[in-house]
């Protein structure tokens, strides 16, 4: 659990970090947004890193790969609507589901072990 905690604070980081400058950064120079980006995902990788290092001995690759990209779009759809003011339309609805089903087929069936 350790592991999908520090991954969902790892991408609100990252979520601010890629996309915290539409709605206010417009008026700054591409170099500046660039800076602050990467100062913010600094923090991301401070909490990405050990989440994925520990969470290894738990999931596989695959696994947390998969963790990571549901909790993105799920992060990403709280920022969207509340941050960016932007409406959640059907389709991204859709489209949110048919992540939570691959999620689904990756830990529903044992899958074999990791490469030697």
């Amino acid at each position: 659990m350790n592991t999908v905690l520090l991954l969902i604070l790892s991408n609100c980081f990252m979520t601010f970090a890629w996309y915290g400058h539409l709605k206010y950064g417009h008026a700054w120079p591409l170099w500046k947004a660039i800076i602050v980006s990467w100062a913010i995902a600094l923090f991301e990788y401070c909490l990405a890193v050990p989440a994925n290092r520990f969470g290894y001995r738990e999931f596989s690759g695959f696994q947390l790969k998969i963790i990571q990209e549901v909790i993105t779009i799920a992060v990403f759809i709280g920022f969207a609507t509340t941050f960016l003011k932007e409406k959640l339309a059907w389709n991204y609805l859709v489209a949110f589901v048919f992540l939570a089903v691959a999620a689904f087929f990756a830990f529903a069936f044992k899958a074999t072990g990791p490469a030697a």
